[in-house]
């Protein structure tokens, strides 16, 4: 049962959940990987599909279309995941990228096992092109409009990740 100081950030009760969300895979800058997204009946997001190391490829991701998020800058980003035992990165985007295009925090998943990562945000790192960005400035939550989960862990094949709701908690 979620406390009184958890907060709802997204949830997946219905299929038109998935209009709030978009695949981005390396088929921008030439590769083939395959990542797909889709609402299940069990009211959760599945991210799957096929990583690829070809033509320079090498990530596949999903994230949400650009809004307001309602985060404040001591809270924890907290997901329940159920995952393949590999380690995703979930991405951070603000609507000013003069330094950094989004800051990252890794998580690993336990193979078909449903677990809950609180990830506070003060440990978000700057990214640019997915290297971090030394001597970067903290991400400022009010700044942040969308985030995405990213597998990028170099290991072709399948994948697949699925997530029951995303919530914000204070410390």
């Amino acid at each position: 049962m979620a406390e009184d100081k958890d907060k709802l950030i997204f949830n997946f009760n219905t299929p038109e959940s998935s209009k709030n969300w978009v695949s981005v895979n390396d088929n921008v800058m030439g590769g083939i990987s395959d990542g797909k997204f889709k609402i299940t009946q069990e009211k959760t997001l599945l991210f799957y599909g096929n990583l690829s190391l070809a033509n320079n490829g090498g990530f596949a991701s999903v994230r949400s279309l650009p809004k307001q998020l309602p985060l404040l800058k001591d809270e924890s980003i907290v997901i329940n995941v159920k995952g393949d035992g590999r380690e995703y990165t979930i991405n951070l985007y603000t609507n000013k990228r003069l330094t950094a295009f989004s800051y990252k925090q890794s998580f690993k998943t336990k193979n078909n096992e449903w677990v809950e990562i609180s990830l506070p945000l003060e440990k978000f790192r700057a990214t640019s092109f997915g290297k971090v960005i030394p001597k970067a400035e903290l991400i400022n939550p009010t700044d942040i409009e969308s985030l995405g989960f990213m597998l990028g862990d170099k290991k072709p094949g399948t994948f697949q990740v699925e997530f029951k709701e995303i919530k914000a908690k204070s410390k």
